[in-house]
């Protein structure tokens, strides 16, 4: 329905959504819930990471000879499709099990905690696939040395001076305009700084909304002013140009087939073999498989920067 010449500007919109909805999903991750259920989870989510980088790494090969974008190395293809096949969207999933009332459950909760820990390692790996995409190796693995001190400076450095802002807000009847400047400004600094290392714009900004603990004030008023504009206006453009872009639709089949193995099994023997019953291990592998937004937000960031062709994306 759109002419072509609406594409840069749907774009410069659509970038502005994406991190301002990264930024919430920071704020909803749940850090103390990862560390009560830390051993499990992370046995859990890292076979829920690993089988479908190996299923990747098998079939990508195959992608790379037929519709890999020229100039692309194939080890970049191949490292990318391998994280687009292990992504959890876990605002997805956290919106699924609080709906169908499993947020109290055991299952639920080690769903949450396993999907929060996999959003971690996907945009780890995926910043460190963008870095070499975007440089030489060795320039490549400054970009991720700057990335790694730029978690740490965020973490000793920013995050006391945040949690004062959260103390504070615990005082305060409403949220002011004023910490929600401070909040935004802090957001497009973090998202800029991200972008200029050599990751991406989003990964600043969801590594500054988990730095706000998920049940203060804080995070719950500023979730409630910004989910309805980001949701109602901004994600639909998101949408939008994400079908603008969609040239044609490949037998996808094996892919999806790839995707939905790789998680329920990975996941699903893990959890197994830490002593949770087979009916709610691979309910854990269904859950985990929601990709929802994420796996658009990651397609994007590949189609962008050549990664991938419009084929395949």
């Amino acid at each position: 329905l759109l002419p072509a010449s609406v594409t840069p500007h749907l774009r410069a919109v659509a970038q502005i959504g994406v991190v301002l909805y990264m930024f919430l999903v920071g704020l909803e991750l749940d850090v103390r819930q990862l560390r009560q259920r830390a051993g499990a989870a992370m046995v859990i989510s890292a076979s829920g990471i690993a089988v479908p980088l190996l299923l990747g790494s098998l079939f990508a090969p195959y992608l790379f000879t037929r519709v890999a974008p020229a100039g692309v190395s194939s080890f970049v293809f191949g490292a990318f499709f391998c994280v687009a096949l292990s992504v959890t969207a876990f605002p997805v999933l956290a919106r699924i099990v609080t709906e169908r009332g499993l947020d109290k459950t055991t299952m639920g909760a080690l769903a949450l905690t396993c999907a929060a820990a996999d959003d971690i390692a996907a945009w780890c790996l995926l910043s460190i696939v963008v870095s070499f995409a975007q440089a030489e190796p060795s320039a490549g693995v400054i970009t991720v040395l700057f990335a790694a001190l730029y978690v740490a400076i965020m973490i000793i450095g920013v995050r006391p001076l945040f949690m004062r802002l959260v103390r504070r807000e615990e005082r305060e009847e409403t949220l002011s305009r004023g910490t929600l400047a401070v909040l935004f400004s802090a957001l497009l600094v973090s998202a800029l700084v991200t972008e200029w290392i050599g990751i991406h714009a989003l990964f600043g900004s969801f590594l500054l909304g988990a730095l706000v603990p998920s049940e203060s004030k804080l995070a719950h008023r500023t979730t409630a002013r910004l989910e309805d504009v980001v949701s109602v206006l901004f994600l639909p453009i998101f949408f939008a140009f994400t079908g603008h872009m969609l040239i044609l639709i490949m037998g996808g089949g094996m892919i999806v087939l790839l995707a939905f193995l790789g998680k329920a099994g990975g996941v699903g023997f893990a959890a197994r073999s830490c002593g949770v019953p087979w009916r709610m291990s691979f309910g854990l592998g269904a859950l985990m498989n929601t990709r929802g937004l994420m796996e658009l937000i990651v397609l994007n960031v590949g189609l962008d920067l050549g990664i991938i062709s419009p084929a395949l994306f």
